[in-house]
C-alpha cells in the first residue's frame, strides 16, 4: 500500500552531475580528503584547541554512555544567554538550529497564518513554514534598491491581519547583508504593533562587523536562532539553541521532539567553545575577512561578473554570473571536476538561482588561492564553450 505524500513534502535534491542521488554526491566529496570544501559556508580553520580536547575528553572517559539533560546542561545555556546578552530570557538546546527553525513554526504557526521570508534565502525555512501555515510569502529581495535584504517597507507590503512569523536570517545565507539597528528597530516596532513574531536566525552573527539582536528591541516577540555549526567550526556536530522569552519557550517544550537530549560530545565541545572563544575567534574572523578580499579582487577583474553584497557580513557570499552568459550550474560542475566545492543559486533561491553561485570562505588561505586561480579558468573556458 502506498503511503500518500504529504503537502510539504521537500522537493527530492537533484543530484550534480555524475551521481544518482544528494546523498551519493554528498558522501563524495565527504569522503575525498582533497576537497576544497566551500560549498556549505562551514568553518574549516579551527585547530588543535580546546573545543577539540573537550569531545576528546568526553569521548575518553566515555561519558557518552548516559544520557544528557532533556533540555541541555545548564552551564552550556547559561553561557549561550551570557554570549548573547539575554540573560533574563530562557532557552532550549537543539540538535542544532535547523531543529530549532523547525520546533519554532510547529508550535506557533495555525492553518490560517502566513510567514515572511525571503528570496533568495535558507529555502528550508520555507518548507518548514509551508507545513503548518495556509501561505509562505517568499519576497524576492535580490536587488541593490533593497539592498539585497528583506526590509521593513517589504515586510508592511506584504503582510496581512494573518501573518504571524517574519523571518529574519541575519546575516543572510547567501548573501552575507545584515541589518542596521535602526531596521532592526523598526522590524521590533512592526511586530509589536501587530503581535507578530520575528524569528531571527542569527547563525552568522559572529561573522559580522556589526550586529543587532531583534530580541534587544522586541523581547516579547523576538525569538533567536542559535547555532554552534559555522563559527564554532562545528556543523557536523548538530547543535544550537533557540532563545525567547519564557513563555515562548515554555510552549516550545510541549513539542519536543528530541526528548532524551542533545547530543552529549557536542554540548561538551559547545560549552568549551564559548569558554574559549576569546582565545580564537579573531584569528578566524581575521582570515575570513582577509580570504573575501582575494575573492573580490578576482571577480573585479571579470567583465560581467559582480558580487551583489560586498563586504558579506557572512563567511559566504555570491559570486553573479549574468553578466558573463555562463550558467552558473557549468561554473559548480567545472569546479568540483577539480575539486573545489562550491553551490549553486538553485540551492538558496527559486526566482534568482540561474544568477549566481555561492561560495563561503572560512578555509585556509591557500585553499581560497587555488579556488580563485581555477575560478578564472573557469571563465575563460566556459566563455569559449
Amino acid at each position: 500500500m502506498m503511503i500518500p505524500t504529504k503537502k510539504y513534502a521537500k522537493a527530492a535534491k537533484i543530484a550534480p552531475k555524475g551521481f544518482d542521488t544528494a546523498n551519493e554526491f554528498f558522501e563524495f566529496v565527504f569522503n575525498d580528503k582533497e576537497i576544497i570544501w566551500m560549498g556549505q559556508n562551514t568553518n574549516h580553520l579551527h585547530k588543535e584547541n580546546q573545543i577539540r580536547d573537550a569531545m576528546l575528553s568526553c569521548v575518553e572517559s566515555r561519558e557518552y554512555a548516559k544520557y544528557p539533560p532533556p533540555e541541555g546542561f545548564p552551564e552550556l545555556k547559561k553561557l549561550i544567554l551570557k554570549d548573547l546578552n539575554l540573560e533574563d530570557s530562557d532557552i532550549l538546546i537543539t540538535a542544532g538550529g535547523t531543529e530549532s527553525l523547525y520546533l519554532c513554526m510547529n508550535d506557533i504557526l495555525e492553518p490560517h497564518n502566513n510567514v515572511i521570508t525571503c528570496d533568495p534565502g535558507y529555502l528550508i525555512i520555507d518548507n518548514f513554514a509551508s507545513r503548518f501555515a495556509n501561505e509562505v510569502r517568499s519576497v524576492p529581495i535580490y536587488s541593490s534598491e533593497n539592498g539585497y535584504k528583506l526590509t521593513p517597507e517589504l515586510v508592511r507590503a506584504n503582510m496581512d491581519e494573518n501573518t504571524k512569523i517574519v523571518v529574519l536570517i541575519d546575516p543572510l545565507n547567501p548573501l552575507g547583508s545584515s541589518y542596521t539597528e535602526e531596521e532592526m528597530k523598526e522590524f521590533a516596532e512592526i511586530a509589536e504593533e501587530n503581535d507578530i513574531y520575528l524569528l531571527h536566525d542569527i547563525t552568522y552573527k559572529d561573522f559580522a562587523r556589526k550586529h543587532f539582536l531583534a530580541a534587544d528591541y522586541a523581547p516579547d516577540h523576538a525569538i533567536t536562532i542559535y547555532s554552534f555549526s559555522k563559527i564554532c567550526g562545528m556543523a557536523g556536530l548538530r547543535i544550537g539553541s533557540i532563545i525567547g522569552a519564557s513563555n515562548i519557550i515554555s510552549s516550545v517544550r510541549t513539542i519536543l521532539i528530541n526528548d532524551l537530549g542533545t547530543n552529549l560530545i557536542a554540548q561538551a565541545g559547545a560549552i568549551a567553545a564559548l569558554k574559549s572563544k576569546d582565545d580564537w575567534i579573531k584569528e578566524v574572523i581575521t582570515t575570513t575577512r582577509n580570504n573575501q578580499k582575494i575573492i573580490k579582487e578576482v571577480v573585479d577583474e571579470i567583465p560581467g561578473a559582480f558580487i551583489p553584497v560586498y563586504p558579506s557580513e557572512g563567511n559566504m557570499l555570491a559570486i553573479d554570473l549574468k553578466g558573463t552568459g555562463i550558467n552558473p550550474t557549468e561554473m559548480v560542475e567545472y569546479l568540483l571536476e577539480r575539486k573545489i566545492f562550491v553551490r549553486q543559486g538553485t540551492y538558496t533561491s527559486n526566482r534568482f538561482g540561474d544568477n549566481y553561485f555561492r561560495v563561503s570562505f572560512s578555509i585556509p588561505e591557500e585553499q581560497v588561492r587555488t579556488f580563485v586561480k581555477e575560478f578564472r579558468k573557469a571563465i575563460d573556458f566556459l566563455r569559449k564553450n
